[in-house]
């Protein structure tokens, strides 16, 4: 059975190695709706995607996080793009294979992708 200290150590080594909700660090926040609405849509995936791909990339100036419902939930799963000085950005119908467009175009080079954006969907 462990103790106390080492289910600590075990939680503290795992918060480290993930970029999650660690906003002090970066600049960019992605925001994953993950109410019932946005995992019974795929919600889930996606955020795990947008987890994996950063750190393949090695970003570690980017957090993930989650959020409830955002209110549209014909269009989950839902995703907040926040870069800091600049305006929101709400992706639609996210799936997995979206987001390694996302990180390159957006997050990296700060070319919105329009066509996965809640303006196009409408």
């Amino acid at each position: 059975m462990k103790t106390l200290a080492e289910l600590e150590a075990i939680r503290k080594k795992t918060l480290d190695s993930i970029v999650l909700r660690k906003e002090e660090e970066g600049n960019t926040r992605v925001v994953v709706g993950m109410a019932t609405c946005g995992i019974a849509a795929g919600a889930r995936p996606v955020m795990i995607e947008f987890v994996e791909e950063l750190k393949r990339r090695n970003m570690t100036n980017v957090t993930v996080g989650q959020t409830g419902c955002i209110g549209v939930c014909r269009l989950e799963p839902i995703v907040e793009v926040y870069v800091k000085d600049q305006p929101k950005v709400t992706y639609v119908k996210m799936t997995p294979d979206k987001v390694a467009r996302i990180i390159t175009e957006h997050i990296v080079n700060g070319k919105v992708v329009e066509e996965f954006t809640i303006g196009a969907a409408e």
